[in-house]
């Protein structure tokens, strides 16, 4: 059996939320913040001026740390794109649109591979476990940035 296709994932997230996308996109450039409206997002650690490492970590017992590289920005397509490294490596990218009344239709696509030794081990009778931890994560993230972007 390969057991390299089990250890690679495809997520999609769609979050609507409610600021206009400069706004969403103001705060999403910004990863060193993320922790502070993210919760399992437990740090980032700026390299330089286009690349940190980042530890995340979800329900289950375990940190993942990844090296992210920018490979877009752009405020006017409403595009930020990373390059992953490390625990996980392959690419994640946020696209917002405008949506009725004022909001932004923000769309989080990531694919990647898992490196880490311990989750190839179980890549086949976790997968289960692990999408969902993944599935918790991006609720945490989504209620956090809802909430940031709420008008003090």
């Amino acid at each position: 059996m390969d057991l390299s296709a089990w250890s690679h994932y495809r997520f999609r997230s769609v979050w609507n939320l409610p600021a206009p996308p400069a706004a969403v996109f103001a705060v999403l450039e910004r990863a060193e913040e993320y922790p502070a409206w993210w919760p399992q997002v437990r740090a980032v650690t700026p390299l330089d001026d286009t690349s940190g490492v980042a530890v995340f970590r979800s329900f289950l017992p375990y940190e993942l740390t990844v090296t992210a590289r920018e490979k877009r920005r752009d405020p006017a397509a409403g595009v930020l794109e990373i390059a992953m490294s490390g625990d996980l490596d392959g690419w994640a990218r946020w696209t917002l649109r405008a949506r009725g009344g004022g909001g932004t239709r923000a769309v989080y696509d990531q694919e990647v591979e898992v490196r880490r030794p311990l989750m190839r081990r179980f890549a086949v009778p976790g997968r289960l476990v692990f999408l969902a931890n993944h599935a918790w994560m991006m609720r945490g993230g989504r209620r956090g940035l809802a909430a940031r972007l709420q008008p003090v």
